[in-house]
C-alpha cells in the first residue's frame, strides 16, 4: 500500500482478516455457522474484563493479551494438529507473522504486542495462565452452545476431553465444573430459553446471521 498510512492500513487490514478466518476445529466438525478467530478473541477479552480487582491479576494486561494471543493467525491461519504442523514449527510461523505485524505499527506499540504474545506463549506469569484458561474455557463454552443450537447433545465431546484437567486457575476451574454439570442436565439451560434466543434457534443459520436483534422482538404485545 502506498502513502504515509500504507503500513497502518495494512495492519488494520490484517486485523480485519481475523473476522473472516473461521476456527478450524468447528469447520472440521461441520458445526452450523462456525465462529471466526476475532469472535473468539472478543469474548475472551470481555471475560478478562470481568476479573475481580482483588484477584491480584492485571485486568488491563489480560484484556490486551486476549486480543493479541491469536493475532498471528491473520497471516498463518488457525493451525491445528490436523494440519500436520508440530508445536515448534507452529510457534516459528506465528512469531514470524507477528514480527511482520509489529513492523507495521510504531515501535512502542509493536514492542507491546510482541511482549504480550511472548508472555502468553511462555506461560510463566499468572496473567498468561489466566488468559490460557480463558482460551480453553471459551472453546468449551462455544462447544456447549453449538450442541444446544444444533440440538446435538454431546457431539463435541472431544473438545471437553481435550481440556479435562488442564485448567490452571481456580476461578476458571469452577466455571468448567459448572458448565459440565449444566451440560449433563437433561433439560436445556434457561440461558437458551429467552424468547429471542428460542426464536433464533428456530431459524436457519443464514437467517439468524442476517436478522438483527431488536428490543422490539422481546416487547410484550400492545393491548
Amino acid at each position: 500500500m502506498a502513502g504515509k498510512l500504507g503500513k497502518l492500513f495494512e495492519f488494520i487490514s490484517l486485523i480485519g482478516q481475523l473476522k473472516r478466518i473461521k476456527r478450524t476445529g468447528w469447520v472440521l466438525r461441520k458445526v452450523t455457522d462456525p465462529e471466526s478467530v476475532a469472535d473468539h478473541m472478543y469474548r475472551m477479552g470481555v471475560m478478562a474484563f470481568l476479573i475481580d480487582p482483588g484477584s491480584g491479576l492485571s485486568k488491563e494486561k489480560c484484556i490486551k493479551m486476549s486480543l493479541v494471543h491469536d493475532m498471528a493467525e491473520s497471516i498463518v491461519g488457525d493451525l491445528t494438529p490436523s494440519d500436520g504442523v508440530d508445536k515448534e514449527e507452529k510457534h516459528r510461523r506465528e512469531k514470524t507473522a507477528l514480527m511482520h505485524i509489529c513492523s507495521l505499527v510504531s515501535d512502542d506499540v509493536g514492542a507491546e504486542l510482541m511482549s504480550l504474545w511472548q508472555e502468553y506463549e511462555e506461560q510463566k506469569t499468572p496473567e498468561s495462565h489466566y488468559v490460557m484458561d480463558l482460551d480453553k474455557f471459551d472453546m468449551i463454552f462455544q462447544a456447549y452452545e453449538y450442541e444446544q443450537i444444533d440440538n446435538k447433545p454431546g457431539f463435541l465431546q472431544e473438545f471437553f476431553d481435550s481440556t479435562s484437567g488442564k485448567f490452571q486457575t481456580e476461578r476458571v476451574q469452577t466455571w468448567a465444573r459448572e458448565l459440565e454439570e449444566l451440560r449433563n442436565q437433561s433439560v436445556s439451560n434457561e440461558i437458551f430459553q429467552s424468547p429471542e434466543l428460542c426464536r433464533l434457534k428456530s431459524l436457519s443459520s443464514r437467517e439468524a446471521a442476517v436478522k438483527p436483534y431488536r428490543h422490539s422482538d422481546l416487547d410484550p404485545p400492545k393491548k
